[in-house]
């Protein structure tokens, strides 16, 4: 049997129990041949709070057999959507009752403030789950006109089948939830990997899942390096889709992996180094904040991060000392202190990665306004750091960071800004801030992301698709695109009343 832990809560006397075992067909197991275990730190102490099974090739298809059993006989084609309504409903509920505990857990393996994590993440993650409940008994296909007197035909959108669930560390519930919901209201069975960073949430989580009465199979996760749990689903010839969010590099991998197996079905949600341009007309005192926002929420580490601004030349020094005294005022700081509003890097090499990018930003000669200076601390500390006098050359302009890092440009006209915005490999998130609303809607239309903001910045609903182009992805999350990620739609043509003559 697998292991159960106890982690204290930080200036608490309460413990938080956690399976630090496989969770295949709804039992906690160990690995079938693997030793190995998966080190859980706290980033903000970097002291080790849990170890936990790092499953292994032979693991997945355990789980991967698990799923498909399910998928052929308790979920899938064998159960109506009312009832998978019911049960995603019940998970969500099981998340509003433990969402104090989930949100502890999730600050001591992420490093995100406590009320971020229960305010924003887990409160956002449970409408997720409630929004696709609605979903599962509303997914139709069509009645196609083709000849009224002899034939018709219809389409059936069905569950995909087994799909590989590949999440990050920077929102471990969230992401979870983003995957789970929509594949669970199609009627597809989960093989669940979550980041070896921070695999705990996912691990209690899988504890709701048998509480909500989810039947064996249905979820499964298996914590594991991503070169092997995420390399063997990525590979495995009964996995039928796999949806990843991370990197572009182990994007393309998962993608060639998809290719040489079984072509198995692939979304993939990448990075990003979005944009975002002030126009003078802009409310400034309101961009500034939303800029602020794109910079530092989640320390910066978001796919969606407002990682380029770029200022018109007319408001570029009144608007550089309003953003400057906005974002001094954010606090990074111990999760659990109430008055952060960011928490450390999740890990020793995140850290160093975002201090290898502002040395470049120094050294390719970049003049740094705000931060850039490192804290005498146990802990993986940046503070947000801002950079002027840029060129599109530099390495903190074109390749994404993942930290609390801005890199300030301006332009003179509209289309300058819009060049400047675009020039990049990504295509993620970009925003604009104008009141002038001819130019919200030129600039919008022209912006190369799946996402645009206006007046505004990386908010998300759960109604509205997300998703990137160029190396920032492929396919849709969220909103009803999302159903289509899990569904294939499947043509049915009748005949009901032409006699075929023989021979033709």
């Amino acid at each position: 049997m697998a292991t159960v832990v106890k982690i204290p809560v930080t200036n608490s006397n309460k413990e938080i129990t956690v399976n630090t075992g496989l969770f295949i067909n709804n039992e906690f197991v160990p690995s079938l041949d693997s030793s190995e275990v998966i080190q859980c730190f706290n980033p903000a102490t970097e002291d080790v709070i849990a170890s936990v099974v790092a499953g292994s090739a032979k693991d997945i298809d355990r789980a991967v057999s698990a799923a498909r059993h399910a998928f052929k006989t308790t979920w899938g084609k064998n159960v109506t959507g009312w009832e998978r309504s019911r049960l995603i409903n019940k998970l969500a509920d099981l998340m509003e009752k433990n969402v104090q505990e989930l949100a502890e857990l999730e600050t001591l393996n992420n490093g995100k403030p406590l009320t971020i994590a229960r305010d924003f993440d887990i409160e956002d993650s449970i409408q997720c789950l409630r929004y696709y409940a609605g979903w599962a008994d509303k997914i139709t296909g069509q009645t196609i006109e083709v000849d009224n007197k002899s034939k018709m035909a219809f389409t059936r959108h069905e569950p995909i089948g087994v799909c590989g669930q590949i999440i990050p560390w920077n929102y471990p519930i969230n992401m979870w939830a983003w995957k789970v919901a929509p594949a669970l209201a199609a009627g597809c069975t989960i093989v669940m990997k979550p980041s070896e960073l921070t695999p705990l949430t996912a691990l209690k989580l899988s504890e709701l899942v048998v509480e909500a009465g989810f039947p064996a199979g249905v979820i499964n996760t298996v914590p594991s390096l991503g070169s092997v749990g995420g390399a063997a689903l990525s590979a495995h010839p009964d996995v039928d889709k796999i949806a990843f969010t991370g990197s572009t590099i182990t994007g393309r991998k998962i993608m060639e992996a998809a290719a040489k197996s079984n072509l198995k079905k692939v979304s993939l949600e990448l990075g990003g180094k979005s944009p975002q341009l002030i126009f003078e007309s802009a409310d400034l005192e309101q961009a500034a904040k939303w800029a602020a926002l794109g910079m530092c929420f989640n320390t910066g580490q978001d796919c969606i991060a407002g990682s380029r601004l770029y200022i018109q030349d007319s408001v570029y020094d009144k608007f550089i000392e309003m953003l400057v005294s906005t974002v001094k005022a954010t606090k990074i700081g111990n999760g659990f202190d109430e008055k952060s509003s960011g928490g450390p890097l999740v890990s020793k090499t995140q850290f160093d990665r975002v201090w290898g990018y502002i040395d470049s930003g120094k050294a390719e000669g970049a003049k740094v306004i705000l931060g850039a200076e490192k804290r005498n601390t146990k802990g993986y500390w940046v503070d947000p750091t801002i950079f002027t006098e840029i060129n599109a050359d530099m390495k903190i302009v074109k390749e994404e960071i993942f930290g609390p890092v801005l890199s300030v440009g301006r332009f003179k006209t509209e289309e300058e800004a819009i060049a400047l915005a675009n020039n990049t490999t990504y295509g993620l998130g970009a925003g604009l801030h104008s009141t002038d609303a001819s130019q919200c809607m030129r600039v919008s239309g022209l912006l190369e992301a799946g996402t645009v903001w206006v007046n505004q910045y990386i908010l998300l609903n759960n109604n509205v698709p997300f998703g990137g182009k160029k190396q920032s992805g492929i396919g849709r999350e969220l909103g009803s695109y999302a159903l289509e990620e899990y569904t294939s739609v499947k043509a049915v043509h009748w005949n009901i009343g032409e006699k075929l003559k023989w021979p033709l």
